[in-house]
């Protein structure tokens, strides 16, 4: 197995890679969402303050020449690039919401993954999820009163017309002063067809390309989400999803604490059944006391999870694939790296170790 560290769109720079090669990765997983946030009160009595984040994609990183010029940097910092972390919402949100412009956004997106393809890069991830990750607040739940983000119970306004996946797509239709509802009131059977559609229509062009589509599961996983529905939310989800197109581009974007909040399963159950489809992309590596309704993020050695058994079981089902630490819990001496940094030492010091067994 490899090591390997997610970079968000801010912080990719040539620094950020050598830290990555210094902290023993030799992949780097690539965010290109940008965004701005403004705050504003909540939209309802006893809801959380509303942090709204306005997407702003860097069209100019997503040509082929733009993945080429990000490549070559990743490539000199002695890494290689091992995915694109998610789709701008700017791109995709009539794909996910069935709406007018989807045969136009779904051009552009199969235009992303030739370009992908063209440069080398074998997977991007995606969260097909109308409420993409919401509701979760930073508490000190951590060892040593680090914060990091915690899910309890949110009152849960509907999501305002012009937002999708927590991001603004359109500031005509998205009042911030007096918000509308009624965005992805719909059943669980329309957004499965609206995935399906989808795998059947990105797949073909995936294949030619060498270039593999992974599924995160929804964080929060919950059945549904300020009224919207989920897919991957609990144990068997993932099956339904690859029942849905057998391809082998068709891949899990396994993420080990999502998938430890679920109300239900037992984790290491769920990571040896699917380890042995061959369909994992990569994994997200984070710890998590409790399970939905409650849980807090915390830190990779000391929540409800024996990282190491999770580990053991991927080698010994003949996973080969990248892991990389997910968001990890605020340490006090502040900054991106600290945290970061701690977790990719203890991963690789236990990769090494079940090496060594």
């Amino acid at each position: 197995m490899k090591l390997g560290l997610a970079i968000p769109q801010e912080l990719l720079t040539p620094d950020n890679f050598r830290f990555a090669r210094q902290a023993g990765c030799t992949q780097v997983f690539v965010g290109f969402g940008k965004i701005t946030v403004e705050t504003y009160p909540p939209e309802i009595p006893g809801a959380m303050e509303r942090r709204v984040a306005y997407s702003q994609p860097n069209e100019a990183a997503w040509t082929y020449e733009g993945m080429c010029e990000m490549r070559d940097m990743i490539n000199d910092a002695g890494l290689e690039w091992e995915a694109i972390q998610s789709f701008d919402v700017l791109h995709w949100y009539d794909v996910l919401l069935d709406g007018p412009r989807k045969g136009e956004q779904m051009d552009k997106l199969k235009t992303i993954i030739r370009d992908m393809g063209r440069v080398g890069i074998p997977t991007m991830g995606y969260n097909f999820s109308l409420a993409a990750v919401w509701g979760r607040q930073g508490v000190p739940a951590a060892r040593g009163g680090a914060r990091g983000p915690g899910f309890h119970e949110p009152v849960e306004p509907p999501i305002p017309e012009g937002m999708i996946q927590d991001r603004v797509y359109d500031t005509d239709l998205y009042d911030p002063e007096n918000p509308k509802g009624a965005v992805g009131q719909i059943s669980h059977d329309e957004l499965w067809r609206r995935l399906g559609e989808f795998l059947d229509e990105m797949l073909p062009v995936c294949e030619e390309a060498g270039v593999r589509l992974a599924l995160h599961p929804d964080d929060p996983p919950k059945a549904t989400l300020r009224g919207s529905p989920r897919l991957i939310y609990g144990p068997d989800h993932y099956q339904k999803m690859l029942d849905l197109n057998a391809s082998r581009n068709n891949t899990m974007l396994f993420c080990i604490g999502t998938l430890s909040e679920m109300a239900e399963g037992d984790i290491y159950e769920i990571v040896d059944r699917y380890s042995k489809t061959g369909h994992i992309a990569y994994v997200h590596m984070r710890n998590v006391r409790g399970r939905m309704p409650n849980y807090d993020e915390v830190f990779i050695d000391e929540g409800d999870v024996d990282m190491i058994r999770v580990l053991r079981i991927l080698k010994e089902n003949g996973f080969e694939g990248t892991i990389t630490p997910d968001h990890t819990p605020q340490m006090s001496c502040g900054g991106w790296h600290a945290g970061k940094a701690h977790a990719l030492g203890w991963i690789k010091a236990a990769l090494m170790a079940i090496d060594g067994e």
